[in-house]
């Protein structure tokens, strides 16, 4: 041990070496869950997969779009329309 190093010092060392420890205990842990092969996270791919919703909290999405809204132009709306068109497609 070192003689400029206090115990102080060498207790912070210990500390952060073993909460880096745990850390990547728990990381890995988190990262094991999620795969499929796996006995700890089985049923949540098996959910996944089989399209079940995990987060019932979250609202049903339509499976169709909206309803298709039309509107007759005029024939000088039309026209006008068509100038537009046009104009764009110069570059303009």
């Amino acid at each position: 041990m070192p003689e400029h190093v206090s115990i102080l010092q060498w207790a912070g060392v210990a500390v952060l070496a073993v909460a880096a420890v745990a850390w990547v205990m728990v990381l890995a842990r988190l990262l094991r869950r999620g795969r499929p092969g796996s006995a700890a996270g089985a049923g949540a791919w098996a959910a996944t997969r089989t399209g079940a919703r995990p987060l019932a909290a979250l609202p049903r999405q339509r499976q169709n779009g909206p309803h298709r809204e039309s509107v007759r132009l005029t024939p000088a709306e039309e026209a006008a329309f068509a100038l537009l068109v046009r104009r764009l497609g110069d570059g303009h």
